[in-house]
């Protein structure tokens, strides 16, 4: 996959991403909610921390400590993506993570925080909100979860033959 392609895929969740929370928060208040299914809610909430809001409490130097794990990972993600340019899938898997995690480092670096607004919910228990630059990043992990196997059947495939 060329470059120039992943990082067009790159950007078209980066920007689905920022269009999405820029139309949640011109819609909604911190912390309101609108249920859409029995399942389901849009809910505009801030994380100032990481996945599951892990040290969102921490004081204030954890936005510029993702902020440089965000920065360093998009900058490996563009080698790798160079690097491995034949090798479809995981172009594929890359570009989605490299879009969700400029979407949300564009949120760290402008606003201080993420803007999550996706909620899921059974039985009264809630997932941890999340948003489109999360949801990319998760795909993305699991094709490269795919290509890892497809990778480990192909080397044992030559290996008997």
């Amino acid at each position: 996959m060329k470059l120039q392609h992943s990082l067009i895929l790159a950007s078209i969740v980066l920007v689905l991403d920022l269009a999405t929370k820029h139309w949640v928060e011109s819609a909604l208040v911190h912390g309101q909610q609108i249920p859409l299914t029995g399942f389901f809610n849009l809910v505009l909430t801030y994380n100032a921390g990481a996945a599951f809001s892990f040290l969102s409490d921490a004081g204030g130097w954890q936005r510029w400590f993702f902020t440089g794990i965000s920065a360093v990972a998009s900058l490996l993600i563009i080698y790798l993506l160079r690097k491995h340019a034949a090798d479809r899938l995981f172009c594929i898997a890359l570009s989605l993570i490299l879009g969700g995690a400029l979407g949300n480092l564009w949120d760290r670096v402008t606003l201080g925080h993420v803007v999550d607004f996706l909620d899921f919910h059974a039985g009264g228990n809630h997932w941890p909100a999340f948003n489109v630059a999360d949801s990319a990043i998760f795909v993305g992990a699991v094709l490269m979860v795919i290509e890892s196997f497809r990778h480990k059947e192909l080397d044992a495939g030559k290996n008997r033959g």
